[in-house]
């Protein structure tokens, strides 16, 4: 069933906007209220035909150092990959805005993303940030699910099927919105050299994501899916969606080591700390990536290359405790509702980042810590109505119970 729309100004039909249909017009809900403002006099005719709110409040594009100061409220670190997604974000969306701007035939392609870290490093909460402040549809799809078309598996085309349910339903919003497809690493191929047999979820996957990932028009079905002869297919032109990829790409520093000539096997090996660790991953390249597993072809379709560092001690606690969602502030939030007061001490919050290091389960593993050791307190709540519960080191290690007063 194709969607209704509207002959005044091209909306489709939405929840939001929806599209009432004549005999030989349709008009949507924006379109009847602007009508109903022009002739209420409020609103000049000429004012009308030349200025779409929709259209006005898209082309206010932030700039990169706003979209960053945005990521810095959520995330914590992590300033390179932030620049680089603040980066290419803008330059994506002046692209769809501003093209008319200059009058030339230069063409402008997309840079499209690949965000290279450890697990919970905030490559998923990098991608849904920018999207929830831009205001665009965001389909988040992992990689490891997906396999060539015709096995068992989700299919490449339903990650552009999410979008567009995630635009409801709208094919114009959804063409500018945004995919982050996680655990590409996870498709890599097994050796460098081509496949002579099928690879049905590694470098199958990776050649069908090509199409997607350059910009080409893509039948999908509307309700996710396989397809089937008698299900109206949706036309999805991906010229305009951002992709941003994700991966934690273990082994890539053996990979990067040896292209420098160290020694990556043996007993003589220094353990390296950190920082040092961090400052391998980031000499990262091309060829690096392609000794992985990923096919070149779509290398060069992910232009800008950004590396997180993983979280380390202060980190973690800056992350309980900064961010507008930091789980402290939530927990917190929690207990006023109780009118208790909560208060953590500072040797606590450090306790709580060296369990979710030795975990290594990145920032992510902070959550299901915390609901550990908060849910006697939290059964036990309203008892401590107008007191305040202070968490300790020992509450941490499940030592002690929490000081009430």
């Amino acid at each position: 069933m194709s969607k209704i729309i509207c002959d005044f100004c091209g909306a489709t039909d939405t929840r939001d906007n929806p599209v009432i249909a004549g005999d030989n017009a349709c008009i949507c809900k924006a379109c009847v209220n602007a009508a109903h403002e022009i002739m209420s006099g409020n609103l000049p005719v000429e004012e009308d035909k030349t200025k779409n709110p929709a259209q006005e409040k898209e082309i206010k594009i932030k700039t990169p150092a706003e979209l960053k100061k945005i990521l810095d409220e959520y995330v914590i670190g992590q300033e390179r990959a932030k620049k680089v997604l603040s980066v290419a974000v803008y330059n994506h969306y002046k692209r769809i805005f501003r093209h008319n701007e200059i009058d030339d035939d230069t063409e402008l392609n997309k840079s499209n993303v690949l965000l290279i870290g450890p697990t919970g490093s905030g490559k998923t909460l990098l991608a849904q940030t920018i999207s929830k402040y831009l205001d665009v549809p965001l389909a988040i799809a992992d990689a490891t699910s997906l396999t060539e078309a015709g096995y068992v598996g989700d299919d490449v085309e339903n990650v552009v099927t999410r979008l567009v349910q995630a635009a409801d339903g709208d094919i114009k919003k959804a063409e500018r919105g945004i995919i982050f497809i996680d655990e590409v690493d996870k498709v890599a191929r097994m050796s460098e050299n081509r496949s002579i047999t099928r690879d049905v979820s590694g470098e199958g996957v990776q050649q069908a994501l090509l199409k997607i990932v350059e910009g080409s028009v893509v039948n999908v079905p509307p309700k996710g899916g396989r397809k089937h002869p008698g299900q109206d297919a949706l036309q999805v032109d991906t010229t305009n969606i951002l992709f941003i990829c994700g991966g934690a790409f273990d082994g890539l520093e053996d990979i990067i080591k040896k292209k420098q000539g160290a020694n990556v096997l043996g007993f003589n090996q220094d353990k390296k700390t950190k920082n040092e660790q961090d400052k391998i991953i980031s000499k990262v390249e091309t060829d690096d990536l392609v000794k992985y597993g990923l096919i070149p072809e779509l290398i060069g379709r992910l232009h800008m290359i950004a590396t997180l560092n993983e979280i380390t001690e202060d980190d973690m606690v800056h992350i309980l405790t900064e961010p507008k969602n930091a789980l402290i502030k939530q927990y917190i939030k929690l207990f006023q509702m109780d009118n208790v007061t909560l208060k953590f001490e500072k040797d606590a919050l450090k306790e709580l980042a060296k369990l979710a290091i030795v975990r290594k389960t990145g920032a992510r593993g902070l959550r299901s810590i915390l609901e550990d050791i908060m849910l006697d307190i939290m059964f036990d709540l309203p008892k401590y109505k107008n007191k305040t519960v202070t968490i300790t080191k020992e509450v941490v290690q499940k030592t002690e119970e929490p000081k009430v007063a």
